[in-house]
């Protein structure tokens, strides 16, 4: 579980170089502020999404960034912990093979975020 702290502190010190989104899994981000690290442009985004985290609630931040923390739709016997996109692409795998209606799908979309 990503912490609050440690994601505002990291994007306000070393944003420039992007190690905030490493940590919170965003790597093609992490990637694009490496590259342009000598513009210091990642620097400046790095210091405002800082703020950001820091000021959001701790359930703000939760949602937003800790979504492998989410319980299996499986059951709660030996149901394993995946994130709502993985549930998404499961439920959508399931529309497209017809298994589901599109208003199932929608209900369980809505259920999910």
């Amino acid at each position: 579980m990503k912490n609050r702290l440690v994601a505002g502190l990291l994007a306000i010190l070393l944003g420039g170089i992007g190690i905030h989104h490493f940590y919170l899994g965003r790597m093609g981000y992490g990637i694009l502020s490496i590259v342009f690290c000598w513009t210091g442009i990642p620097a400046i985004i790095g210091l405002v999404e800082g703020i950001i985290i820091l000021t959001q609630t701790d359930e703000d931040f939760k949602i937003k960034y800790n979504l492998e923390a989410v319980e299996s739709t499986e059951g709660s016997f030996g149901g394993k912990p995946v994130s709502k996109a993985d549930e998404l692409k499961k439920f959508k795998s399931l529309y497209d093979d017809g298994a589901i209606t599109l208003e199932e799908y929608e209900q369980k979309k809505r259920e999910l975020l």
